[in-house]
């Protein structure tokens, strides 16, 4: 079940952003990631708006907007390929009608999710903080399409 994101779901969240980032992105020192966890607790997390998928009393992913832009998508990695990356992406596009991420451009398997869920290649960028190419990608709701 997907629901608002509660103050009790700090430790489990930050788990779940910090193994799941440094699965997903081993092109990128580990020790970064956990030197933002503080960050993530203290500044992104409480800027954004955030959802969690909740399955046997404990969360399994989450999501952040900021306005339209889809900040953070995180599913544990012992939880992944069950499809609840695809409830919290389909989620996020139904609050929001269109969105936009970065998505660092070596991480081909998220690349790919966000393609299989109708986003495409916006533009390209450098992330600061790692050097980093990014993709910024995008994706238009049936009411922005027709805008």
């Amino acid at each position: 079940m997907i629901r608002d994101y509660r103050e009790e779901d700090i430790d489990q969240v930050l788990t779940i952003w910090l193994s799941a980032s440094i699965q997903a992105h081993d092109f990128v020192p580990a020790a970064l990631w956990a030197s933002q966890v503080e960050a993530m607790r203290d500044i992104y997390l409480p800027a954004a708006e955030t959802w969690v998928f909740e399955e046997d009393g404990s969360v399994s992913g989450f999501y952040c907007l900021v306005e339209a832009t889809l900040a953070a998508i995180f599913v544990s990695p012992d939880r992944q390929g069950r499809g609840i990356g695809s409830a919290l992406i389909e989620d996020a596009k139904r609050r929001r009608g269109g969105l936009t991420l970065s998505v660092y451009r070596a991480n081909r398997p998220s690349v790919e999710f966000y393609r299989k869920h109708g986003f495409v290649i916006h533009a390209e960028q450098v992330d600061a903080n790692t050097g980093q190419p990014e993709l910024v990608m995008e994706y238009r709701g049936a009411l922005m399409a027709s805008s």
